[in-house]
């Protein structure tokens, strides 16, 4: 009797302790979950073929928030079209997407008053050659070679500080359609500028789609060219979308 006592109470003290554990382990394992969840880092936690696949498109901006106005930019990739025997070609060369918004209040932005500047694979060149005493200077109309060239004129500018600590990027559009003229500034450090200098570096071969051709940061096989998935968000893609 008593060692059929003895051995009750050993499985109910045994019962106790998986069931603390397993609690212990479920918090553990929610702390976790939430921690990786509230991760802006993409794939945190996962390597190589483990890591997660985006079921959409992927959003990876590099912006830079300031008093008066912010810039984000990141690329868009070119679209392709097929042509005979299955072959693909460039139907619109990718470009890298500078997107500006002006400040409404400390740390807020306007989305819906945005202006944005595609800059193309030699311009995106221009502005990687810079040198810390350098200036560039594009100009864009969106209508060019219509009817409508000259209604919407923007001119991208980047000049540097006077004491050499970084530049100053600048974006003037003219719209005599709607009669307005949106002017947005936004200081850039040096070490803001690097980062897109070198993001920019990354990005060139893909938005000119060489990275198709070279296999380039691929391990595996490519899969599948998917020409319809390759087409881009035109609303990324016309920078005179508004």
């Amino acid at each position: 009797m008593m060692k059929q006592a003895r051995t009750l109470l050993s499985r109910s003290l045994c019962d106790q302790s998986k069931s603390l554990f397993e609690e212990k382990v479920k918090a553990s394992t929610l702390r976790g979950f939430a921690s990786w969840s509230g991760s802006s880092t993409p794939g945190r936690g996962f390597s190589g073929k483990d890591a997660p696949k985006p079921s959409g498109r992927l959003f990876a901006p590099y912006s830079i928030f300031k008093g008066k106005a912010a810039l984000s930019v990141e690329p868009v990739l070119p679209s392709f079209t097929e042509i005979d025997s299955g072959n693909l070609r460039i139907d619109r060369r990718g470009s890298l997407m500078m997107t500006f918004m002006p400040a409404i209040g400390e740390r807020k932005y306007d989305w819906e008053k945005k202006q944005k500047f595609a800059l193309s694979p030699t311009e995106v060149g221009s502005l990687i050659s810079m040198g810390s005493k350098d200036s560039s200077e594009f100009f864009h109309d969106p209508s060019m070679k219509s009817s409508n060239a000259g209604q919407v004129r923007k001119s991208l500018s980047i000049k540097p500080h006077a004491d050499g600590s970084g530049y100053f990027i600048s974006l003037s559009v003219n719209n005599s359609i709607l009669k307005t003229n949106d002017y947005f500034v936004v200081p850039v450090t040096k070490a803001e500028f690097a980062v897109m200098k070198t993001a920019f570096s990354f990005a060139l071969p893909h938005i000119m789609g060489w990275n198709r051709l070279t296999g380039q940061g691929n391990t595996e096989a490519p899969p599948p060219m998917n020409v319809t998935h390759l087409k881009t968000d035109p609303q990324l893609e016309l920078e005179w979308d508004k």
